[in-house]
């Protein structure tokens, strides 16, 4: 066979598109024999092969352990491999990872392949992996050091357990500290080891949560060798470079790349164990300082002038290109600022100086971050063919990390730190480049950063005092003047826009930014323009200025019309930054959308059109749109306005296939769903007709829940508003409105559609019952309630459910009787209604979310109650959990095996159960209570984890297990009810009267309470 797969693997690599896929079909069905994998194995390992032959047999070897190794699949059956077959496959495996073979390339893969089986069978299947790594590390050539070490870091980072990773730990951190050290191996390698050690960190912080005085003496014992190596590595210095080269050396590679290890080493160890590196911050803070001095005209001339290949990786996943380096030193140095023993020597030369303008280091940092802040060739030149890539920086949406966009993080914790001082230190620099005429590079770079600092001000509450702003907008005049450059004239106008929102007097730009849009000839410009007028109307400055408004809405659609709108489809910063300042002209007088003179809410529908695909784009729309229609209660600017958004509406769901998930078709549902909720009282004459066809076809034949739920909740609204419009429609079939909700809802409440996408037709159901009445729907009535009281049967999505739990819920309100007579006369599964609707009832009710719903289940509930009567009572429900007596570990297995139990109480006691349990979030004293926690919680944190740095990290480490409790424990904070008077007023006040007139044998009922719940009672007040 494995002459024939190796054919089949190299056929696998061709160009043509015919024999590759016959190849990978062929590879497909050798899966299936047995000795699949271990002829993989063997194929690997014969020099003879072909590396890229070896490779492609390591890669396809290591998908099929993943897949089946371990014999349970995600994706269905796996395939099963013999015992016998992987005791062979092991050691071939390892050997090829851990042999003194050259190409890295195959080791590489090879490593891959045994992290994949480490995975399975580490440790009970394969406890000599370890120690056999240990052994070669300090021992083997530097090829199976390679091999050794990118093994160990698959172990250290997805196999090793807390308590296997407690009892090796030593060991493996002295082998890597070992191989870190040796200078006679390949930075590298050493580099490869340090990442080792850096992923023992994320092990350290999962195991210090039960072991913290353990975990942290190890540490500290640890660093004791590894700081002394990490000073010395920091003040390596890179050797000479041609200054003819553009590129950087070979020779530099390894010694970044250990560099960098070194780094983000210390930044994790900032994440874990704070207290050990803090005493050490000020001589590291000194040599990453020096460091990015000496490496400034490097970087200048490989990434500023020339475009040097950045953002560049070994076959390890090591990055090795001074970019990276420079990131990660800013992002070091930022950090380092922040710690007490650095910035109490800095607040020292600080006080040594009257303004901090004249402090030897302030003006230095801002030349490093000016520097380092400059616009690469790279970017420019990418930003010239997309300009939506500059738009993405500019809104801090990239992606793209860059030491630009880290020297703005600088400025942003120097302002919190400094506030106007800041500002006062950028300002003497930025105003010594244009007095210099230093390089425009470096002038947009100064500016650039107080766009960012500015910025930061802005979301702090701080303020830019009126002279300083003056003098910038002097810097502003002259960069908008610069024909030449671009870049400058579109940071120039981009800073006026911040500026406006401090300063009155840069409000005066808006008119000349406004004209730069159509007039300028660099798109770019235009794009920056555009913009800039978000900020000067986000000022207020322009406020009730309709002059304004028309200015600015026509420019941009004088843009827009010079713009193939299909070739800014997938730009997608471009068109939210034109929704944004579009929604912000709308906002100066919301009236404009009703005009046919300033073609507002078509420029939105427009760039909705193209822009569907995009999340941001239209939630801005939706939200914009909802606002304009709720300031046009009025029945004249009502008509008024769907009479020009109604034809764009309609217009979408005209295509030929809407059971398709089609973007624009979601869209324009969202749209009508608040156009009618909002609607005037009635609805303007022809509106159902113009609306509902639409809107039952959608209802009828699409799948998709993101269409369905608005859907729904449109006709639930059309009813809500005018039901009398909605009942005398006839359809081109002559059906009823009446007949058109009914298909609707029965639709809805079939098997076909899911739970989630059906979550709404609880509420279209109960308005139509509502507003058509018993009379109206006559023999219709108790089809409906069966229908939906069926598919409460098997419902399991919790809004869902809710939503059908409220038809009966808002029946109850006026008919609760009604309601129990109908319930005990269906039959479900064989089962009484009565007893499948109250189980699902009570048992959710405590689920239930928006105050209206938990309002109106509250009191369906409690007129339940009241009625006392005996079927009601004789119905047994789900009661209190029954607590398990073993202690042991409740793994899922076990949780499998044996699923909780409750114990079976009449419906009454579980009603008085469930409002008891509703009066105490109405209280609002569950969210008191977990605040109190939370508090207490904070103080102990401050009390026992002072870390002694002055704020948290800017970002999150998600590899923390810390991480990941602190994500869950906001998660469950924010599902807290919040108080609510009128639902606490009434619950009080049933069961003051309740347990005063015995209603419904309160008392007996009462008895059947716990302490807790009768405890609960007891505080309510009484009437005197």
């Amino acid at each position: 066979m494995e002459d024939q797969l190796v054919q089949v693997l190299a056929n696998t690599q061709l160009a043509a598109e015919g024999p590759r896929k016959q190849a990978e079909l062929d590879l497909k069905h050798a899966t299936r024999n047995p000795v699949y994998p271990i002829s993989l194995t063997n194929i690997a390992r014969h020099s003879s092969v072909s590396v890229e032959v070896r490779q492609s047999a390591l890669s396809a070897l290591r998908l099929f352990i993943e897949r089946n190794w371990s014999g349970e699949g995600d994706d269905g059956p796996t395939i099963p491999i013999a015992d016998s077959v992987k005791d062979q496959i092991r050691p071939l495996v390892l050997d090829l990872a851990l042999n003194s073979e050259d190409d890295k390339k195959i080791k590489t893969a090879a490593s891959y392949a045994v992290g994949k089986i480490a995975n399975v069978d580490f440790p009970d299947q394969w406890s000599s992996l370890l120690p056999t790594l240990l052994d070669i590390i300090p021992n083997g050539t530097d090829n199976q050091l390679h091999g050794a070490l990118i093994v160990l870091r698959d172990l250290v980072d997805e196999c090793l357990s807390d308590d296997q990773f407690f009892s090796m730990a030593r060991d493996i951190v002295k082998v890597v500290y070992d191989a870190a050290i040796n200078e006679n191996r390949k930075p590298a390698l050493r580099a490869l080891a340090v990442s080792v050690f850096r992923g023992c960190f994320d092990l350290m912080d999962t195991v210090k949560e039960e072991h913290l005085k353990e975990v942290q003496a190890f540490a500290d014992e640890a660093m004791k060798g590894w700081f002394p190596f990490f000073h010395q590595t920091m003040k390596l210095r890179l050797p000479d470079r041609d200054p003819q080269s553009t590129a950087q050396p070979d020779s530099w590679n390894g010694i970044i790349a250990l560099k960098l290890q070194v780094v983000k080493c210390l930044l994790k160890l900032k994440s874990v164990f704070p207290n050990l590196l803090l005493p050490e911050t000020p001589p590291f803070f000194q040599a990453v300082w020096e460091e990015l001095l000496f490496l400034e005209p490097s970087h200048e001339q490989m990434y500023i002038e020339n475009e040097a290949q950045g953002r560049l990786e070994d076959s390890n996943g090591l990055p090795y290109t001074l970019d990276f380096l420079v990131l990660e030193e800013l992002d070091f140095l930022n950090g380092c600022m922040r710690a007490p023993p650095v910035r109490k020597e800095l607040e020292t030369q600080l006080a040594a100086h009257a303004s901090a303008y004249e402090v030897p280091w302030v003006l230095d940092l801002m030349k490093l971050t000016s520097s380092y802040g400059r616009i690469t060739r790279e970017e420019e030149e990418l930003w010239d063919i997309d300009v939506s890539l500059y738009l993405a920086e500019e809104q801090s949406m990239s992606g793209n990390y860059t030491p630009r966009t880290a020297c703005g993080d600088v400025l942003i914790k120097l302002g919190e730190w400094l506030n106007q001082r800041a500002l006062e230190g950028l300002f003497a620099y930025t105003k010594s480049l244009f007095a210099e005429d230093a390089s425009w590079r470096k002038q947009e770079a100064a500016l650039y950063l107080l766009n960012t600092l500015a910025n930061d001000f802005i979301d702090c509450g701080n303020s830019i005092p009126a002279e300083v702003g003056q003098a910038y907008l002097e810097l502003v005049d002259y960069a908008i003047n610069r024909s030449a450059e671009p870049l400058l004239r579109a940071r120039g106008y981009l800073v006026a826009g911040i500026l406006a929102q401090f300063n009155s007097i840069a409000a005066t730009l808006i008119d000349r930014t406004i004209e730069a849009i159509t007039a300028e000839e660099s798109e770019l410009v235009q794009v920056a323009c555009i913009k800039a007028i978000e900020g000067f109307l986000r000022s207020g400055s322009a406020a009730g200025n309709q002059q304004i408004q028309a200015k600015v809405v026509n420019a941009i659609s004088q843009w827009m019309a010079t713009k193939d709108m299909t070739e800014i489809e997938e730009a997608d910063d471009l068109l939210v930054t034109l929704t944004e300042t579009i929604r912000a002209a709308i906002n100066i007088d919301k009236r404009v959308a009703v005009s046919n003179d300033i073609p507002a809410l078509d420029l939105l529908f427009l760039i909705a059109k193209h822009g569907s695909t995009n999340w941001q784009v239209t939630m801005l729309i939706c939200e914009e749109f909802e606002d304009i229609v709720k300031i046009m209660p009025d029945p004249a600017s009502y008509q008024a306005l769907c009479q020009k958004v109604l034809p764009s509406l309609t217009g979408a769901f005209n295509v030929a296939d809407v059971t398709s998930d089609n973007p624009l078709i979601t869209f324009a549902t969202e749209l009508m769903a608040s156009l009618t909720q909002y609607a005037s009282e009635p609805l303007p004459p022809g509106f159902v007709a113009a609306t509902l066809p639409k809107l039952s076809r959608l209802l009828m034949e699409s799948n998709e829940g993101d269409i369905l739920r608005p859907g729904a909740e449109s006709v639930k609204y059309l009813l809500a508003h005018d039901h009398e419009q909605v009942l005398n429609y006839h359809d081109e079939n002559n059906r009823s409105g009446l007949e058109v909700c009914l298909r609707i809802i029965d639709r809805l409440l079939g098997p076909s559609i899911e739970d989630n996408a059906a979550s709404e037709v609880g509420g279209l159901a109960a308005e139509l019952v509502e507003k058509a009445g018993h009379e109206r729907l006559g023999p219709f009535l108790p089809q409906l309630l069966q229908a939906v009281a069926n598919r409460l049967a098997t419902a399991e999505a919790a809004p869902f459910i809710q939503s059908l739990i409220l038809v009966f819920a808002r029946l109850s309100l006026v008919g609760a009787h009604d309601v129990v007579e109908f319930l005990s006369t269906i039959q479900i599964d064989g089962q009484s209604g009565l007893q499948i609707v109250l189980s699902k009832w009570l048992e959710n009710s405590v689920n239930f979310a928006g105050y209206d719903e938990i309002r109106q289940n509250v009191i369906a509930l409690s007129k339940l109650y009241s009625l006392n009567d005996p079927r009601v009572t004789q119905t047994v429900v789900k009661g209190d959990l029954i607590m398990p007596t073993s202690d042991r570990i409740l793994t899922r297995s076990r949780a499998k095996q044996n699923p909780d139990q409750y114990t079976a109480i009449p419906a009454p006691l579980k009603i008085m159960k469930v409002l008891i349990e509703e009066l105490l979030s109405a209280s609002g004293a569950s969210s008191a209570a977990a605040t109190a926690a939370a508090v207490a919680a904070a103080d102990f944190a401050d009390e026992n984890d002072d870390d002694g740095w002055e704020d948290d990290p800017d970002t999150l480490d998600l590899s923390l297990g810390s991480t990941k409790l602190d994500l869950m424990g906001f998660l469950d904070a924010n599902n807290i009810r919040m108080r609510d008077d009128e639902t606490q007023a009434y619950l009080s006040e049933f069961f003051v009267n309740a347990a005063r007139d015995n209603v419904a044998n309160f008392g007996d009922w009462y008895n059947g309470l716990t302490e807790e719940e009768k405890a609960k009672l007891n505080e309510i007040p009484r009437p005197e």
